[in-house]
């Protein structure tokens, strides 16, 4: 399983992307001249595990499994709705998703991640899909909404079929706040060598911290891999 994400940095002359891949014991940074996602079939086109992501669309091509980060959409669904409060038919849509992702987390924090008793929301998720898809919608915000969920369907509840697969994409925006600390400091003077060895550092000490080893340590210890330290 992989969380990916990307977020913008300013150079002195131009623009760029960092982007983060994790899992939940590693985190990878690597630095991109654009927000061009054709980079991503070379890393990841034989990557057969799920890949957990925002709604990016560079991500929609990739042939692996896919879990789509549920925060976002209900975030999404949360501000349109505060721009629209009278809007009926965002929210015939909003409610009853609301209700099955409250029902899935109460599983969730009983049991934890585990197919086997995630399992059981399958059929609701699949009538609820279903359903938005045969509703008549003439709310432009509700139709968005309805496009969403027939695009992505099978990739919101990918989570419910499997042990262990969030359905957020925590890991790597964790990743990617840790970066954003240290880019309101430095954002417009770096160069992209400068970024490229930060990178490698953030590397280090996130990879570290999901490991919960000192990375201070870590670096003293002269070693190349975690595991040789542990203890």
């Amino acid at each position: 399983m992989l969380h990916i994400d990307e977020t913008p940095v300013k150079l002195r002359k131009s623009t760029g992307y960092v982007w983060v891949l994790s899992s939940p014991t590693n985190v990878y940074y690597l630095f991109r001249d654009s927000r061009e996602s054709t980079f991503l079939h070379d890393l990841l086109g034989t990557y057969q595990g799920i890949l957990v992501s925002d709604f990016f669309t560079a991500y929609d091509s990739l042939k692996c499994r896919q879990q789509k980060c549920l925060i976002h959409l209900m975030r999404d669904i949360n501000d349109d709705l505060r721009r629209n409060p009278y809007d009926d038919e965002l929210r015939s849509v909003a409610a009853p998703f609301a209700r099955l992702l409250k029902d899935i987390v109460l599983t969730i924090d009983r049991y934890g991640l585990r197919k086997r008793h995630l399992h059981k929301h399958v059929k609701a998720a699949e009538r609820f899909c279903s359903n938005i898809a045969g509703s008549h919608f003439a709310s432009d915000c509700a139709l968005k909404y309805q496009t969403r969920f027939e695009k992505y369907g099978d990739r919101l509840f990918t989570f419910l079929q499997y042990d262990g697969v969030p359905w957020n994409n925590n890991n790597a925006e964790h990743a990617v706040h840790y970066f954003a600390k240290l880019r309101r400091f430095a954002d417009g003077t770096f160069t992209q060598s400068s970024v490229e060895e930060l990178l490698v550092i953030l590397t280090v000490l996130q990879t570290c911290e999901y490991n919960r080893i000192n990375p201070l340590k870590f670096l003293l210890s002269g070693k190349n891999q975690l595991h040789r330290i542990k203890g």
